[in-house]
């Protein structure tokens, strides 16, 4: 049985609320969240000092829109109170010059605010994230700059918003002076699975994305590089896979055709806003206990889903039909098990968004 490479997580991303001002289109988080409840301010704060004590020195404030809560102050008090520092993921349209002041007390402890921007003008990113969000998005990261918050950018990119994808980053960076943003593809789950007609990239459209992405990459290098996943990396992927197809040599040593494809169940750990513990946001199917209920040290030594995953590293990629005989499967990991499992329906399959027999026209069941 493998065990986990850290004795405790030291990460924790935490939705402290399901609430959200907004109704985007292609929210991961929306959808099937609804039917969950907020934790009350008094189990959160004992849940931080639980983390302190085990040594979590890091946590992600997340929800939903986290400043929709009237105790994110007593939160973010609880959470510097414990010793940690923090990040915040927000739409920033709640962010206005008082909330950016008081933001700044915290300046210490915060890595960073990371803002979600969609587009380089109403038109695009209201269209994802409804009317009137772009203006006070820009306002709220107004002020996070003038008072002197270090800050970030996702951007997510989907058909809607593609055309505008190039003047997105190039907004972000020139107008901005952003020197480091993210890029991802809208996951097709939560509010995202319900308008995936709309949001899912043809074939020529994802190819597009690549372009986009590493055109912007060679003339500002570094720049656009803050996601761990995007059109970014998975065309840079195809690249390698392409020259290893011609020199038979393949820099990665963890592509053992097993699924390799996601490390989250080694090092960090998710809570959803009614205390559910999981792996990660994109698995809020897999409950691993309950904040108040089960100890975050059991959970992370013992919880069942945690050790399926952790095994997961060692199951061959041919025990997924579609992968079974596939000549590439020396260079595949399987990709990301959250979106494998919303696609296909289990966590050991492949992602077919990550699949390179499906970029090449081969997968019979799939194809971008």
């Amino acid at each position: 049985m493998p065990e986990p490479a850290l004795k405790m997580p030291t990460f924790v991303d935490i939705a402290v609320t399901g609430r959200c001002n907004l109704k985007c289109k292609h929210c991961y988080y929306a959808d099937e969240m609804v039917a969950r409840s907020d934790l009350p301010t008094e189990t959160w704060l004992a849940f931080f000092e639980e983390l302190r004590e085990v040594g979590v020195m890091r946590v992600c404030l997340t929800g939903g829109e986290i400043f929709m809560r009237r105790d994110i102050w007593e939160l973010m008090e609880g959470v510097v109170r414990n010793k940690m520092r923090f990040t915040v993921n927000t739409n920033a349209t709640m962010i206005t010059d008082s909330v950016a002041d008081r933001l700044s007390q915290y300046r210490r402890r915060i890595d960073h605010i990371q803002v979600s921007v969609d587009g380089s003008r109403p038109e695009t990113h209201d269209a994802l994230r409804g009317k009137g969000a772009f203006e006070r998005t820009m306002r709220g990261i107004d002020a996070l700059k003038r008072f002197g918050i270090p800050w970030t950018v996702r951007v997510t990119v989907s058909k809607l918003n593609l055309p505008d994808l190039e003047a997105t980053m190039k907004m972000l960076h020139h107008d901005l002076g952003l020197q480091g943003f993210g890029v991802n593809e809208a996951y097709p789950m939560g509010a995202g699975h319900c308008n995936h007609s709309a949001l899912e990239m043809t074939q020529e459209e994802r190819r597009e994305s690549f372009r986009v992405m590493q055109k912007f990459d060679r003339e500002y290098p570094g720049v656009a590089r803050g996601a761990m996943a995007g059109p970014l990396l998975i065309a840079e992927l195809i690249e390698k896979v392409n020259r290893a197809r011609e020199t038979g040599q393949f820099d990665a040593p963890y592509r053992t055709g097993c699924f390799t494809g996601c490390n989250v169940m080694w090092q960090d750990l998710a809570v959803l806003h009614d205390g559910s513990y999981v792996p990660c946001n994109q698995l809020p199917h897999m409950v691993l206990g309950k904040v108040g209920q089960d100890s975050l040290r059991d959970v992370w030594l013992n919880a069942p889903g945690l050790k399926m995953l952790r095994e997961r590293h060692t199951v061959s990629l041919e025990t997924d039909p579609r992968c079974n005989g596939c000549s590439y499967v020396a260079y595949c990991t399987g990709g990301c098990p959250g979106i494998a499992y919303s696609l296909t329906g289990g966590v050991n399959r492949s992602n077919p968004r990550d699949c390179y027999r499906a970029y090449v026209g081969e997968d019979p069941v799939y194809a971008y």
